[in-house]
C-alpha cells in the first residue's frame, strides 16, 4: 500500500513541475525573454573551482628609486605567451579545395597450349588411363581473358573561419609550447564544442598574441556539435548497427 501510495504523489510533483515551465512561458508571451542578473558565480549550485596549469609564482622584486619592477606588465615585457599557463589566440582559416579525377583501364589476354605426342615412346600407353576421345597432339589448352575498367572522382572543397583562446599546459625541452583549448556555445537546446591542440613555437606567436592554425604541429581541430538538431541529422542506433553488420 505505501508503494501505491507513492507514485500518485511523484505523478503529481511532476505534474506541478511542469506547470511551472508552461505558467512561466506563458507569462512570457508577447515579450522578451528576461535576461540573467548579474550574481557572483561561486554561488551556483553546479560551480566548481577550477584547477589548471598555472606558472611558478615569480618573487617580487622592489628596487630602490624604480617605478617599475620586474615582471611587470610594462614597455619591456614580452606579453606573448611564453610559460604554462599564459593564453594565446589561435585563428583557423581553413580553405581547402581539392579535386582529383582517376581514371584506369586494363585488358589481358593469355593462352597455354600443350601437346605430348612424343614421350619415349609411351606416347600409346595414354589409351590405359586416358579416355579414347584424348588426343595427345592437343593434350592441354588454356585461355584466359580478363578486362578491368575503373573510375574515380573526388571533389572536395572547405571553408572553416574561427578563432578561439587556447592555454598553454606545458613546455617541451627545446622550448616549444603545447597548447590546447577549447570553446563551447549553446543555443537553446544545441551545443558546439571547438577544440584546438598542438605543439607550436613561440617565435611563431604574433605580437598580438596570436597564431595561425597552419603553425600548430600535430594540430587536433576538432569542430562540432550535439543537442537535439544533431540528434535527427543522425540514423538511428539499430541502423547504424546494421549498416555495420551487413555485409551488402
Amino acid at each position: 500500500m505505501i508503494k501505491h501510495s507513492r507514485f500518485p504523489a511523484l505523478l503529481l510533483l511532476a505534474a506541478a513541475l511542469s506547470a511551472c515551465g508552461a505558467v512561466d512561458r506563458v507569462a512570457n508571451i508577447g515579450k522578451a525573454p528576461d535576461l540573467a542578473p548579474i550574481e557572483d558565480p561561486r554561488t551556483e549550485e553546479k560551480f566548481r573551482t577550477v584547477s589548471l596549469p598555472m606558472p611558478r609564482p615569480e618573487p617580487v622584486i622592489h628596487q630602490a628609486n624604480s617605478l617599475w619592477r620586474p615582471g611587470a606588465r610594462a614597455f619591456f615585457k614580452d606579453q606573448r605567451a611564453a610559460q604554462v599557463g599564459d593564453i594565446l589566440t589561435v585563428i583557423v582559416a581553413i580553405q581547402d579545395q581539392a579535386e582529383l579525377n582517376n581514371s584506369t583501364t586494363r585488358n589481358r589476354t593469355a593462352s597455354e597450349d600443350a601437346d605430348v605426342t612424343q614421350l619415349f615412346g609411351l606416347q600409346g600407353n595414354f589409351a590405359n588411363f586416358l579416355p579414347d576421345a584424348v588426343d595427345p597432339a592437343s593434350l592441354l589448352s588454356v585461355g584466359n581473358t580478363s578486362a578491368h575498367n575503373g573510375v574515380g572522382t573526388v571533389d572536395r572543397e572547405e571553408t572553416i573561419n574561427l578563432q578561439v583562446a587556447a592555454l598553454v599546459v606545458d613546455t617541451l625541452p627545446n622550448g616549444n609550447l603545447v597548447i590546447a583549448g577549447r570553446q563551447e556555445v549553446r543555443v537553446n537546446f544545441e551545443l558546439r564544442d571547438l577544440r584546438v591542440s598542438g605543439v607550436v613555437r613561440p617565435q611563431d606567436i604574433t605580437n598580438t598574441n596570436t597564431i595561425q592554425h597552419s603553425q600548430i604541429a600535430e594540430a587536433r581541430i576538432s569542430y562540432g556539435g550535439r543537442g537535439q538538431l544533431t540528434d535527427v541529422q543522425q540514423p538511428r542506433y539499430g541502423q547504424q548497427l546494421v549498416d555495420v553488420l551487413m555485409p551488402f
